[in-house]
This record gives structure tokens, sequence and C-alpha cells, in this order.
């Protein structure tokens, strides 16, 4: 089983959207279900199909999350030494062709945010940045081809994880 390493913050974003479909969802998708069945003639009634449909997904997203929520590591960062990038590390890396920096936040796969710099651990760029120190070269495969970043600094910052 693998372990699904997150932080304290993305464990309780997850169970508590678990608490929330399984005690407040799950009994309005039933009750819909309900008021759908009372209309009559289920083969074509489009209410109880899409409630069943909206039952369906919600089921599996519940699956889903007591899944994760079952292989949960929680790790606090900052207890981790940031010497070799690893969970938490906040990365700046330097482009070798342009000298532009840009910086990422090695994080959860649920708590990523690409847009806010949070990778995901499990990520083809986390998982070559992994284990690698301050002056390290690494070649990226991009959707737009390879970069060779240097590997400026590794650290812990507090993670901002909303606005």
């Amino acid at each position: 089983m693998q372990k699904e390493p997150m932080t304290e913050y993305g464990y309780k974003k997850l169970a508590d959207e678990l608490e929330y479909l399984k005690s407040t969802a799950r009994p309005q998708v039933a009750e819909e279900i309900q008021k759908a069945r009372e209309l009559g003639d289920l083969k074509e009634n489009a209410e109880y199909h899409a409630a069943k449909e909206k039952q369906g997904h919600m089921e599996a997203r519940i699956a889903e999350l007591e899944d994760i929520l079952s292989r949960a590591q929680v790790v606090d960062p900052s207890t981790l030494p940031h010497k070799r990038v690893s969970f938490g590390s906040t990365v700046t890396l330097v482009d070798l062709d342009s000298d532009e920096e840009v910086t990422y936040t090695i994080v959860g796969a649920s708590e990523a945010n690409p847009d806010r710099g949070l990778i995901s651990y499990h990520s083809p760029l986390a998982k070559q940045l992994i284990g690698k120190e301050p002056g390290d070269e690494v070649t990226v495969r991009l959707p737009g081809g390879e970069k060779e970043y240097e590997i400026d600094t590794v650290c812990y910052e507090e993670i901002c994880f909303e606005k």
C-alpha cells in the first residue's frame, strides 16, 4: 500500500470533505432519489436518473477519499531537514537558458496548485527534484520540450495554501 504524504492542512481538508459528503450530501441525494421515484415511471424519469448518477459520482468520491485518507502519512515539513529537496521543500530553480527563476513547493497530491507554485510530490518535476541539493542540475521534460535547471536554493518556508 503506497503511503500518501500530505500536510495536516491537506488531511483536514480531505477529512472535512468526506464528512460533508457522508453527513450532508448523501442524505440530500437520497431525498432527491425518493422524490424523483414518487414521480412515477422510472424508465422515463429524468430526475430519477440524474439523481442516481449524482449518487454514483458522490459514492465514488467517498470511496476515493476513504482510500486516500487510509493511506495518508501526515508530514510536518517544518520538522524535516531541507538540505536536499524533500516533501515540503521550497525550491528555487534557475533556467540555464534564460536565467529566469521559478520557485516551487512540493506538497501532497490533494494540496497541489501549480498556479500558486504548489506541485504534487508525485509530479514528474517533483520526482526529478527529490533528493537533489543546491548546485545540482536537472533536465526536466515538459510539454513544451526539455528544460535544464540548476537548483539555486532549497529551504522550508511556511506553506500558504489559500489566498
